[in-house]
């Protein structure tokens, strides 16, 4: 506690830090108004039922950044940017030419985000109109226009690009990430509501309920928090050079492989393949056809998101998914190669390809924890939903992973910048 103080203090100091602090928190106040200006056309009560009803709902609402239980003006909030981004990742790794330009420094970094906000646009569309679909068919939008279809999908796919932007001046003129914070200023700008919610639904409890209720809260945030840190350490040597009759290198190092390499990115793949069947389901449903409208409900009746199969489903999803995606962000080989390059290697190991084999069984034997880690949390709300009978837990440790993530992010960003700051102090005395 007194370190977080200590933190503070030291940064308010700083005229720089704090202009970039007061311009991040400008920025989230006027993405704050942008989530409550609502969009006409819509049935709010029925948007509400409908969201307070469904837990995957509940879920998107989080990605979207707050926005989408109010159908506002950024109903999509972040989602196609965030999914444009994970598909230009997969790109870079498929297309030797996009991972040259990625290593090409800021100028390949920035023409690939120019891709990534260009593909942004026909994603937001395309989930626009699916978002008009599935509102339309529970009756919380009315049928539109042509033209009236045209405009509702040009204002929120507008109003996801607005979004984008006041993302992208935060993580340049501000503190942290700023599609992160934005995120995470969704979530917090719904605790008041959800905790009113969950404080109502929990005074029907007994006191054992809501002991065991509270302790399992701080062992989830505990465990969130630990596993978001957790790393194995895996020791580096580095051989002596001699170069004009100085000794360079000879230290020992270590390198950092985290237990969760992949971050929320899995549940958000996960969340995109688990929703679609129920998408379609509800679409099909109203078919004329008896047999193929039954088939419709079926699925929609095993997908639900309360049942067994689909938490299994959905489980299993992360599991693979947390694989997958670390698979993409760790190279081994160009670890290896690498550390043969500057003349370092792993204790016992030889270096080249036995580091490589070495390094990639390591990760994958640490990476079960992280992926039985991110499908716990991914199906904690249904456990809690079923075990404590509250509506509320949608949010759940997936709301509490990203909060504990973009914290620990921004915390070490100002730490880091103070670092600097200091540095730069004592280099112009």
């Amino acid at each position: 506690m007194k370190k977080t103080v200590e933190l503070i203090r030291q940064v308010w100091k700083s005229a720089d830090l704090r202009k970039k602090i007061l311009f991040t928190g400008g920025m989230l106040i006027i993405y704050r108004l942008l989530a409550h200006i609502p969009i006409s056309g819509i049935d709010r009560v029925a948007l509400q039922q409908l969201f307070s009803g469904s837990q995957l709902l509940g879920l998107l609402d989080i990605f979207s950044g707050g926005t989408l239980a109010n159908f506002s003006l950024a109903a999509l909030g972040l989602g196609p940017y965030i999914n444009a981004s994970i598909i230009m990742q997969l790109l870079t790794v498929i297309f030797p030419k996009l991972e040259e330009m990625q290593k090409e420094g800021e100028w390949g970094r920035e023409v690939i985000n120019q891709y990534t906000r260009l593909l942004t646009i026909p994603i937001a569309i395309l989930q626009g109109i699916g978002m008009y679909f599935l509102l339309n068919t529970q009756g919380v939008i009315g049928d539109l226009s042509p033209l009236n279809l045209i405009a509702l999908l040009s204002t929120i796919t507008a109003g996801s690009m607005l979004t984008v932007w006041l993302g992208e001046l935060i993580t340049e003129y501000g503190v942290g990430n700023g599609i992160s914070l934005l995120i995470f200023a969704g979530i917090v700008g719904r605790l008041p509501v959800t905790a009113w919610q969950t404080a109502a639904t929990v005074q029907t409890m007994n006191v054992a309920s809501l002991v065991i209720f509270a302790v399992l809260a701080l062992i989830v945030i505990a465990g969130v928090v630990f596993m978001n840190e957790a790393s194995r350490n895996v020791v580096v040597q580095y051989a002596k050079r001699v170069r004009a009759g100085k000794t360079y290198g000879g230290q020992a190092t270590h390198l950092p492989l985290r237990v969760n390499q992949a971050g929320v990115i899995p549940i958000i793949f996960a969340v995109s393949l688990v929703l679609f069947p129920s998408m379609i389901g509800s679409f099909v449903e109203r078919s004329a056809n008896l047999q193929v409208a039954n088939v419709a409900r079926g699925v929609v009746a095993f997908m639900n998101p309360n049942g067994w199969a689909y938490n299994l489903i959905y489980f299993g999803l992360v599991v693979g998914f947390t694989y997958f995606y670390t698979s993409v962000v760790f190279n081994p080989e160009k670890i290896s190669e690498d550390l043969k390059k500057y003349g370092g290697f792993i204790p016992g190991i030889r270096p080249g390809s036995a580091t490589a084999v070495y390094l990639s069984g390591v990760l994958n034997r640490i990476t079960v924890a992280g992926a039985l880690f991110l499908g716990a949390i991914a199906i904690l709300p249904a456990i809690g939903q079923a075990v404590f009978k509250i509506p509320t837990l949608s949010m759940g440790g997936t709301g509490i992973l990203i909060v504990v993530s973009v914290v620990l992010e921004t915390t070490k960003s100002l730490q880091s910048q103070l670092l600097l700051r200091s540095y730069e102090g004592f280099l112009r005395t």
